[in-house]
C-alpha cells in the first residue's frame, strides 16, 4: 500500500489516553455496560411485542427507544472496547467506516430526540384527552409517528454527513474516540463554514424543537393534573412522566455537553469522554428507568422472574 493510498483511504483514530493500568479495568466495566445494555434494552422489547398486555401505543413507542438504544450503543462501544488495548499509533478505520460510523453516531442521537417528541405526544393525549385516546392512537398511528421519528432524523443526517463527504481530505487523524461530524469536516482544509453552519443549526434545531415540544406538552399536563380532582389519575400521569421527563432530561444533558465542549480545544478530553458518555449513560439507564418505573412493565418481569424461579424450584 503506498503513502498516496494509504493517507486517502485510511484515517488514524486518536481515542481515548488511557493509563496502561487501567486498561483493563477500563475494558471490563465498558463491557459489562455494553452486555448490560444489550440484554436489557432487548429483552424489554421482546417482552412488549410478546406480552398482549403490554401492546400498547406507550409501550409500542417505547419499543422504538430501545432499538435505537441497542443501535447507538453497537456503532460505537465495540469499536472503543477494541481500541483500549491498541496503541494509538496503531489505531487505523478506514475513510468508509469513519463516514459510516459517523453517520449512526448521529443518526442515534437524532432519533433520540425525535422518539422522546412522540412518546410526550402521547402522554399528551393519554392525559389531556383520555375519551379520545383510542381513537387517535390507533396501530396506524404508532407506525406513522415511528416512520416519522426515524424518517426525519435520517433526511437531517444523510445532509449532515453528505456535505462532509463532498470534501477534499489534508489530513488523516480523527480526534476523537469514534468518528463524528466535527471530526470528519476537521479533516479538510477547504472552507467548512456551511459544514459549521448546518452542524450547528442541525444541532440548535433538534434540541430546541424537542425541548419546546416536550416543555409545551408537560406544561399542558400539568394545567389539566392541577384542574382535575381525579388523584388516580394524576398519581398515574406523574409516574409515567416523570419516567419520561427523566430519560428525556438524561438525554438533553449528554448531548448538550458535547455541542459545547466541541468549541473549546482545550477540552478535548473532556469532550471525547462526554462523547462516549452519550452512547452509554442513556442506553444503559433508559431500560431500567422505564422496567422499573412502568407499573405494567414491572409486574410483567416480576411474574416472569417468579415463574421461572418457581420451575426451578420444582426442577
Amino acid at each position: 500500500m503506498d503513502n498516496a493510498t494509504f493517507n486517502m483511504d485510511v484515517l488514524q483514530l486518536e481515542g481515548l489516553k488511557v493509563d496502561p493500568s487501567s486498561s483493563v479495568p477500563a475494558f471490563i466495566l465498558l463491557l459489562l455496560i455494553y452486555v448490560f445494555i444489550m440484554v436489557s434494552n432487548i429483552g424489554l422489547v421482546v417482552l412488549i411485542t410478546t406480552e398482549r398486555s403490554l401492546h400498547q401505543p406507550m409501550y409500542l413507542l417505547f419499543c422504538n427507544m430501545s432499538i435505537n438504544d441497542v443501535f447507538g450503543a453497537t456503532t460505537v462501544i465495540p469499536r472503543v472496547l477494541s481500541d483500549v488495548f491498541t496503541p494509538s499509533a496503531d489505531r487505523y478505520i478506514s475513510y468508509v467506516d469513519c463516514v459510516i460510523q459517523a453517520f449512526c453516531a448521529h443518526f442515534h442521537a437524532s432519533v433520540s430526540h425525535t422518539v422522546l417528541m412522540i412518546m410526550a405526544f402521547d402522554r399528551y393525549v393519554a392525559i389531556c384527552n383520555p375519551l379520545r385516546y383510542a381513537t387517535i392512537m390507533t396501530h396506524r398511528m404508532v407506525v406513522m409517528l415511528s416512520v416519522w421519528a426515524w424518517g426525519v432524523a435520517f433526511l437531517l443526517i444523510v445532509v449532515l454527513i453528505g456535505l462532509n463527504v463532498r470534501l477534499s481530505r489534508c489530513r488523516r487523524v480523527v480526534s476523537n474516540p469514534f468518528c463524528d461530524n466535527a471530526s470528519l469536516f476537521k479533516l479538510s482544509c477547504e472552507n467548512v463554514i456551511i459544514n459549521h453552519i448546518y452542524g450547528v443549526i442541525t444541532a440548535i434545531l433538534m434540541i430546541s424543537v424537542s425541548l419546546c415540544s416536550v416543555t409545551l406538552t408537560y406544561l399542558k399536563i400539568a394545567q389539566v393534573c392541577l384542574s382535575s380532582k381525579n388523584k388516580t389519575m394524576n398519581r398515574r400521569a406523574l409516574q409515567t412522566c416523570t419516567t419520561h421527563l427523566t430519560v428525556y432530561i438524561i438525554l438533553l444533558f449528554s448531548g448538550t455537553i458535547i455541542v459545547v465542549l466541541h468549541r473549546f480545544a482545550n477540552l478535548s478530553d473532556h469532550r471525547k469522554m462526554a462523547s462516549i458518555l452519550l452512547h452509554v449513560v442513556p442506553p444503559a439507564m433508559n431500560a431500567v428507568i422505564y422496567g422499573l418505573q412502568i407499573k405494567a412493565v414491572r409486574e410483567k418481569i416480576m411474574i416472569i422472574f417468579r415463574r421461572k424461579t418457581n420451575s426451578e424450584i420444582l426442577y
